[in-house]
């Protein structure tokens, strides 16, 4: 590993919590600005993940607690991989662990919305992880390597020969982060949180450990996103972070706009995209590397 990876996980590891919670603060303010409310303090996401860790530790089983862990576990692992330059392809299969052990402490609490939580999970799943991996092809069709130092490394920014893969990205990123109107396993807003399905079970520093994960998951796929605008050139980061935030807010307002749809729609929607922006650019660019 380089000092610059070396220094990119540290900050990751520390940092990412922080940089979350502010994100979410700022979406939920955003949100309440759009419906013409005050909204929270912009730090409240923090203050309630501080909290959870408060309270008494409780579980439905002691097999819940080992498998909300290692979810967090996982979760962290293959952020830490991405921002040490690691393998793009490892770092969706570490993530993938990660949200397999979140369905399996669903299904560990015997729990009628739980399970059907972690069977909406398991849906959303079969929607984004096909475009997630086409999106590692890509990149590896695009520059030659999976390293995510090696793609970083580039003269222009990946979005060039990569515009399908992005767009497909970006659609099934509203799917990975729970947002509406694929939001089926659970809830982000509050007004559903009676039922929260997937996590309506955990309580206590159990529910902050997958609150934790889902705050490292959503730097990390963030993270991916600037990884199309990444180049050799520093000024390439400031194009990422400028990316980022245009894609946030798209997903705020798109949250905002549509209800939840049912698990056929999501499915259908989600394999029209990656058949068609993500299939059709990654014939492009197999073609490209033939000629």
């Amino acid at each position: 590993m380089t000092t610059y990876g070396t220094v990119a996980v540290i900050i990751y590891l520390l940092l990412s919590p922080v940089i979350a919670c502010t994100l979410s603060g700022v979406d939920r303010v955003v949100t309440a600005r759009m419906q013409g409310r005050r909204g929270p303090k912009l730090m409240q996401p923090w203050y309630d993940l501080v909290k959870l860790f408060s309270k008494e530790t409780t579980s439905v089983n002691d097999i819940q607690k080992i498998l909300v862990m290692a979810h967090c576990f996982f979760a962290i692992f293959s952020g830490a991989i991405f921002f040490a330059g690691g393998d793009v392809m490892l770092v969706l299969f570490a993530l993938t662990m990660s949200e397999v052990f979140l369905i399996l402490a669903a299904y560990s609490v015997n729990a009628a919305y739980s399970e059907i939580g972690a069977q909406r999970e398991l849906l959303q799943m079969m929607a984004y992880e096909p475009m997630t991996l086409l999106t590692a092809v890509g990149f590896y069709l695009a520059t030659g390597s999976f390293k995510v130092d090696k793609i970083i490394s580039t003269d222009l920014p990946l979005i060039i020969k990569m515009p399908g893969f992005f767009i497909g990205f970006c659609f099934v990123l509203v799917v990975k982060l729970r947002k509406s109107p694929f939001d089926l396993s659970t809830s982000h807003h509050a007004n559903q949180e009676i039922i929260k399905g997937l996590t309506g079970d955990l309580s206590g520093p159990v529910y902050g450990f997958s609150e934790l994960a889902e705050l490292y998951e959503e730097v990390l796929m963030l993270g991916i996103v600037g990884l199309f605008f990444m180049t050799k050139e520093p000024v390439s980061l400031l194009w990422a972070f400028i990316a980022i935030a245009v894609v946030m807010f798209c997903m705020s307002l798109i949250d905002n706009i549509f209800p939840r749809v049912k698990w056929e729609a999501l499915l259908k929607a989600a394999w029209l995209v990656t058949f068609f922006a993500g299939g059709a650019n990654l014939v492009i660019l197999s073609l490209a590397e033939r000629m």
